[in-house]
């Protein structure tokens, strides 16, 4: 029996040049594939927070700190598990910097954009949780859509495979990155053999997380974080088996590649949060200024039509939301209506009161003397600690 008799039947290609020129600006594959990545993201997330009573543009609110954040966290990631590819020998320290050439890891992305996250919720006095559920089907398409930009840069295959399929895979050219080398002839040259397409497993199983989310989210109503958690199993699970699968370079311990074991930390951390933390989904109801209910709609991904108040909605941002249950957040909607302040209501302690705020200020705290700084005070006690400021 040859090699040849054990080839996959089918060899799916790979592109040979991930950059383009346009003008004096390169075009670079892997970044396009980024940015469509986040792009999807920041579409689906805006729906569900909609959903959830968010204001129109939430998202990109969170969107400023969360993806630099995001990117950031992705890169040192990389470099720290990685120090010798720019800080050992022969290596060559700017280039740590150069995210187009490829090395953005998921949990430094992941870990980073959490935290510019929650400044950004905090600003907006949004429970992180929220935020979180209200991401978690969109993030592991964002990791889909970004994979592609491994394939563009013949990168993160795994090893030699006889099975009907197989990934072909190009040398490419240390001296001219995103570009195959050439032969004499002008042709790209390949590698040897056809390799399992781990990139093409990673967006599949991605996909499959996503929509796992979105439909165990639908039937039990997770809130407190748990549909993240979910997501977070989901894609640790399917990193685990994947990453065994690869061949590129990596740090290894007990000679088991790092990621492998950071795969597995992970998803003991994110089942322990879903098995231990209860709670209904989390609803907000503007406080302030844009204190107004949306029409509802009946899917998480559905169209809604914000073309007629989208600046009037933008301009008149809210001052804080307050967190309610289903049941009261519906009441609301239809009604206009809302429930009882609670306690915990979440308000900058940097916003001007509104109108409602002379009628129920003895409510909150039992009596004040009507003026502001005494109603501000009388939350900050109420609550324990004061809300952040939110840049207007």
């Amino acid at each position: 029996m040859t090699i040849a008799s054990l080839s996959p039947q089918a060899a799916l290609p790979s592109p040979s040049t991930a950059v383009w020129q346009l003008g004096p600006f390169p075009l670079r594959a892997y970044a396009l594939c980024i940015i469509a990545g986040i792009v999807l993201a920041c579409w689906m997330t805006e729906r569900r927070l909609r959903r959830r009573g968010a204001a129109p543009g939430a998202v990109l609110d969170i969107a400023v700190w969360a993806v630099p954040a995001g990117i950031i966290g992705a890169r040192l990631y990389h470099v720290i598990t990685s120090p010798e590819k720019y800080f050992g020998a022969g290596g060559e320290p700017l280039k740590a910097f150069y995210i187009w050439e490829g090395g953005l890891g998921i949990w430094g992305a992941v870990a980073g954009g959490a935290v510019g996250a929650w400044i950004a919720a905090r600003q907006l006095g949004i429970p992180l949780t929220v935020v979180a559920d209200a991401l978690a089907p969109g993030l592991p398409l964002a990791q889909a859509v970004g994979r592609l930009g491994n394939w563009f840069n013949n990168e993160l295959f795994g090893g030699r495979t006889t099975l009907p399929w197989g990934l072909e895979i190009h040398r490419m050219d240390p001296d001219n990155p995103g570009h195959a080398l050439r032969d004499d002839a002008g042709q790209p040259i390949l590698e040897p053999g056809l390799y399992h397409p781990t990139f093409l497993y990673e967006l599949v199983w991605n996909v499959g997380v996503a929509g796992l989310v979105l439909l165990l989210d639908r039937r039990f109503r997770l809130g407190r974080g748990r549909a993240f958690a979910l997501y977070v199993m989901g894609y640790t699970a399917g990193r685990f088996w994947i990453e065994l699968m690869r061949t590129d370079e990596a740090n290894q311990i007990l000679g088991v590649r790092l990621n492998v074991w950071t795969a597995a930390l992970v998803f003991l951390g994110a089942l322990a949060y879903f098995v231990r933390v209860r709670g209904p989904r989390e609803y907000l109801i503007p406080i302030g200024a844009a204190a107004t209910p949306t029409p509802s709609t009946d899917s998480d991904l559905s169209q809604v039509d914000i073309s007629a108040r989208e600046t009037s909605a933008r301009a008149a941002a809210p001052e804080g939301y307050r967190v309610v249950s289903e049941e009261q957040y519906d009441t609301w909607r239809d009604t206009g209506v809302a429930p009882p302040e609670a306690a915990d209501e979440v308000r900058p302690e940097d916003a001007e009161p509104s109108a409602d705020d002379a009628t129920d200020g003895d409510q909150v705290t039992g009596s004040t003397d009507g003026t502001p700084e005494a109603r501000d005070e009388a939350r900050a006690d109420a609550t324990g600690v004061r809300p952040a400021d939110r840049d207007s």
